[in-house]
C-alpha cells in the first residue's frame, strides 16, 4: 500500500489533513502521529481487528499490551473498572504529559490492547497534534512507537517512514518531538504506585508528588514476568549497526576507533 503522508504546521492551517487522517483510522486503517515523547503508530483503540494490525504492522508479539491514548482526563473513565486515589493524584499532577498509568480495564477494552491483561495502559499526551488527532477520531488511539519492533523510537517523520513506508495507510508529519523518550508506566493498582517504565517523568519527580513509589523488579532484568508495561519484555532500541565497546588509555582508543573508522570505510560501511 501507500502511505499518505500528511503535513500538519496547525489544527487552524490543516484540519483536512487531521480529517483525513481520522477517516483513515475511521475504516480501520493504521496512521502514525506525533506526541511529545516519539511518534505513535495508531489505530481505533476499542476496534480489535485494528488493534491487531498493529501488531502485524510493527512484527511486535501480541503479549506486548499498547496504550489507549486519550484527549481528555475524563475519557478514561469509560476505560476503567475505577480509579484510586494514587491515579487521580497522578492524573492531576501529569496530566496531560508523558505519564502512562496501569488501571483495571473495563469491558470495552479489547484484549488485543490488554494483551489478556486484567489492566490497561492509559495515556493523556500533551502534545496538540496528538490532542485533535485524538478528538478528530471520537475515540481512544491505541499506539505503541511507530517503528518496527526492537528497533528505536521514532522522532521525526523520517524515522517512521524508514521502517513504515508501504506498511501503513497514513502519517501526521508534525515535526519533531520535543521529548525523544517514551512515557514513564506506572501501575496504580497496587497500594503503592509502581514504575514498570522509566521515562520522561522521573523518580524524583513522582515521588515529590506521591511520597512513597516502588520500582518493579522486572526492571532490574528478570524476563521471567507477563509484562504489564508496554516494551518491557522483548528487545528494545536497537539500531541496525554493530556495537564495538574500546576499552584503555586515550591515546591506545583513539587509535583503535580510527582503525575501526578506516575499516569500515573501505568495506563501503559507514560509521557513526
Amino acid at each position: 500500500m501507500d502511505t499518505q503522508i500528511l503535513k500538519i504546521a496547525s489544527i487552524f492551517e490543516n484540519p483536512d489533513e487531521l480529517q483525513q487522517a481520522a477517516d483513515i483510522l475511521a475504516r480501520g486503517g493504521l496512521v502514525a502521529f506525533p506526541t511529545e515523547t516519539v511518534y505513535g503508530l495508531g489505530a481505533n483503540g476499542l476496534d480489535e481487528e485494528a488493534v491487531r494490525s498493529i501488531y502485524q504492522a510493527k512484527g511486535r508479539p501480541s503479549d506486548n499490551p499498547l496504550i489507549l491514548h486519550i484527549a481528555k482526563k475524563e475519557a478514561i473513565e469509560q476505560l476503567t473498572t475505577g480509579l484510586n486515589a494514587n491515579a487521580k493524584k497522578l492524573m492531576e499532577h501529569f496530566w496531560p504529559g508523558p505519564l502512562t498509568l496501569i488501571v483495571n480495564k473495563s469491558a470495552i477494552v479489547p484484549d488485543a490492547v490488554s494483551a489478556g491483561l486484567e489492566t490497561v495502559a492509559v495515556r493523556f499526551p500533551s502534545n496538540k497534534f496528538a490532542q485533535d488527532f485524538i478528538r478528530a477520531c471520537d475515540c481512544p488511539i491505541a499506539a505503541p512507537s511507530a517503528n518496527i519492533s526492537g528497533r528505536p523510537s521514532p522522532t521525526n517523520a523520517q524515522d517512521v517512514l524508514e521502517d513504515m513506508q508501504g506498511k501503513i495507510a497514513g502519517m501526521l508529519d508534525g515535526g519533531n518531538c520535543g521529548i525523544g523518550l517514551e512515557s514513564t508506566v506506572v501501575d496504580t493498582t497496587s497500594a503503592v504506585p509502581t514504575i514498570l517504565r522509566p521515562g520522561g517523568i522521573t523518580y524524583e519527580m513522582l515521588t515529590e508528588v506521591m511520597g512513597a513509589v516502588e520500582i518493579d523488579p522486572a526492571l532490574q532484568g528478570d524476563k521471567n514476568f507477563k509484562p504489564k508495561a508496554p516494551g518491557m519484555k522483548y528487545r528494545h532500541y536497537a539500531p541496525k549497526a554493530s556495537l564495538t565497546i574500546v576499552e584503555g588509555k586515550t591515546d591506545a582508543v583513539v587509535a583503535k576507533i580510527n582503525e575501526l573508522a578506516a575499516q569500515e570505510k573501505q568495506a563501503g560501511g559507514c560509521a557513526g
